[in-house]
């Protein structure tokens, strides 16, 4: 399969991810063909020629390319796309420093993370527990806060969470979370 490669500059505002092309970190090459069980090698190299400070956020995007011989009429053609993260962190930047809430917002239960430090948190396998059973989860990733930001994610619930106090658990990759 043909294959491209590029990187954005990933910030978050709102809320909400937001990527921009820049020319700050580059990968090389930024096209090839993936052959069947062979493994390949994409070089990821920070060009900017300023110091970094803080933490900076990339995602580098991959894109299988259509094929056109593959082409029918009628068919569905389904390309892959994998987006993965890519931080520079100066060594004396600061650590994440996470405070975690819960807002409902139309019906629907929101973890809302809001970061003050300089590094990013990744966060995975949201539980919320009330009265020692659970009452919400978030399987999987649930996503990344980066540093000065703030995001917020829904998570699943099973019925109707009440207004007591409530324990959530996850994983960072700092560690085990709860709060």
């Amino acid at each position: 399969m043909h294959v491209q490669v590029r990187v954005f500059r990933w910030s978050q505002s709102g809320g909400q991810d937001r990527f921009e092309p820049t020319r700050d970190v580059v990968a090389s090459p930024p096209a090839t063909q993936l052959s069947p069980g062979a493994d390949y090698t994409i070089r990821v190299v920070r060009t900017a020629r300023t110091p970094v400070r803080g933490e900076e956020s990339y995602r580098v995007v991959v894109d299988q390319l259509p094929d056109p011989a593959k082409r029918r009429a009628g068919a569905v053609n389904l390309v892959v796309r994998h987006s993965i993260p890519v931080f520079f962190r100066a060594p004396d930047a600061a650590p994440a420093r996470v405070a975690l809430g819960l807002v409902r917002m139309d019906g629907q239960l929101l973890l809302v993370a809001r970061n003050q430090g300089a590094s990013r948190l990744r966060l995975a396998d949201v539980v919320l527990l009330s009265g020692g059973g659970v009452v919400g989860r978030g399987e999987g990733l649930t996503g990344y806060v980066l540093g000065g930001a703030s995001m917020q994610w829904p998570i699943r619930t099973s019925g109707r969470v009440g207004a007591g106090p409530l324990v959530m658990r996850a994983q960072s990759h700092l560690g085990p979370i709860e709060t």
